[in-house]
């Protein structure tokens, strides 16, 4: 008669079998309970507060408002499936293309020189030789805490001929400018932009140098290392992740823009309903009462964030695989 093995040697546990005890599993189904339950209420808002809004949109700007009565002039009677036709009509209104090209311009000298002042504020302030650096941080913050609306009312009193200190000033000098031109308007958005945002990258990039280990800086300056090479060769390339972050941020807002040419609509004839992609998928919304092509435009909006901030991530994390590949 063959003798069968023990299923559970003598001197070995249930753990050394590979057999989990019951009380275990138990507690492990409690445990997925309970982080369900901690988990799903934010489940739910993120549902609820982003995935359904973009779902409307989508569904909204496939779809078109058919009216009855002489020549479409009855009541809304239903909607029905159109299509990419509101993105065709999207893409075929100049003004709406116009907008697009008018804030990646924008982006392309704003985000640059507004990056580059953060750096240049977040070394300066964690140089060895800042004096009241507390006081400088919050100054330099400040302009972030004011609503954008706000700030945009408070340069446009330094922007209108007449009541601008700044005009009367360039003018006692001989100098003639209008700061609401149809050629200057858009620097004058940037200059409300980079003064109101500057101060949140820096804090960005001085919370990146703090978490450098300060041995990098007592072994450069044992090496002989000055100022300026630390922040050349240790800080800005320790910098490149903060730096990444910041422009795509910078990117997303720079498409986003809104509330500044909205608030200086009213105050410079050369901003108009297309001046920016947001503010003409407002006007068609709410003013042209086509909120189909609105979400198209919205949609489309979103598909460029997408597409240019992936672009740009891809070209910076290339070229940070770069130079690792030549110190390597």
């Amino acid at each position: 008669m063959p003798i069968r093995p023990d299923p559970v040697p003598r001197g070995a546990s249930r753990k050394d079998t590979g057999r989990r005890p019951r009380r275990a599993t138990r507690t492990e189904a409690r445990n997925a309970r309970a982080a369900a339950g901690f988990v799903l209420p934010f489940l739910a808002l993120f549902a609820l507060c982003f995935l359904a809004p973009i779902g409307y949109a989508l569904y909204e700007s496939l779809q078109k408002t058919e009216r009855t009565g002489p020549l479409g002039l009855g009541g809304r009677t239903h909607q029905a499936f159109a299509g990419l036709a509101n993105y065709a009509h999207a893409l075929s209104d100049d003004r709406f293309l116009a907008g697009f090209g008018r804030v990646l311009l924008f982006g392309a000298v704003q985000i640059p020189l507004m990056i580059g002042l953060a750096t240049a504020l977040a070394l300066l302030l964690e140089s060895a030789s800042a004096r009241a650096v507390p006081f400088f941080r919050s100054a330099f913050f400040l302009p972030y805490g004011v609503p954008g609306v706000i700030a945009s009312i408070l340069w446009g009193f330094l922007y209108v001929p007449g009541i601008s200190p700044l005009v009367k000033i360039a003018e006692s000098m001989g100098w003639r400018v209008d700061f609401l031109s149809r050629g200057t308007v858009l620097w004058s958005l940037a200059n409300i932009v980079t003064w109101q945002f500057t101060g949140y990258n820096m804090l960005v990039l001085i919370a990146r140098l703090k978490a450098v280990p300060g041995e990098l800086y007592e072994a450069a300056r044992i090496d002989g290392a000055n100022a300026w090479q630390v922040a050349r060769h240790i800080k800005i390339p320790l910098l490149r992740p903060a730096l990444v972050l910041t422009g795509v941020f910078s990117i997303i807002g720079t498409l986003q823009l809104f509330a500044e040419p909205m608030v200086l609509r009213p105050l410079a004839s050369s901003i108009d309903s297309g001046f920016t992609p947001n503010l003409h998928a407002y006007s068609e919304a709410f003013v042209g009462n086509n909120q189909q092509v609105a979400a198209a435009e919205a949609v489309l909006l979103a598909l460029v964030a997408c597409a240019v901030s992936f672009g740009f991530l891809r070209l910076a994390g290339g070229r940070a695989g770069e130079h690792t590949g030549e110190r390597g």
